[in-house]
């Protein structure tokens, strides 16, 4: 029931994602908004690479759940990367700004990938999973390597 609720929500902000960077009163909100769903999206992703990786037993339903919350997740943050944002407690560096379009093609290459991971979780097939997420982590670290501080 928690895992409903939860993309329950998530769908509720993806409406409103759109004009979420018009709905922030100051740079600060966007900045907490964009760590926060990075931070849910990081963290039932790291769910499903427990399985993956076999820290953690396969189940393939929780595994499917925690992909989809992950995806819907995976869209959210990018609103949130608007002008004034690039100060202030925050790791993104200058080159999202000075680089728009290679930020944006990374960003949609992991939204992507979180697609084809859910989809293969979908399967309940491990192996899929695991490839799956091997591409996806990729992608992850591409971005992160071109775009985030340490």
């Amino acid at each position: 029931m928690k895992e409903v609720s939860i993309l329950i929500a998530a769908a509720a902000l993806i409406g409103f994602s759109g004009a979420a960077s018009a709905q922030f009163a100051k740079p600060e909100d966007a900045i907490k908004y964009r760590k926060n769903a990075l931070f849910v999206m990081q963290q039932h992703y790291a769910r499903v690479g427990a399985m993956a990786s076999g820290r953690a037993p396969f189940d393939a339903k929780v595994a499917a759940e925690n992909a989809a919350i992950a995806e819907t997740m995976s869209r959210l943050p990018w609103a949130a990367f608007g002008e004034g944002t690039d100060k202030g407690d925050t790791k993104a560096l200058p080159e999202i700004w000075k680089e728009q379009a290679k930020f944006k093609a990374a960003a949609e290459k992991m939204q992507g990938e979180m697609g084809k991971l859910a989809a293969a979780a979908r399967t309940g097939n491990l192996d899929s999973i695991k490839t799956a997420f091997q591409s996806t982590s990729g992608s992850c670290k591409a971005c992160h390597d071109d775009f985030r501080g340490k």
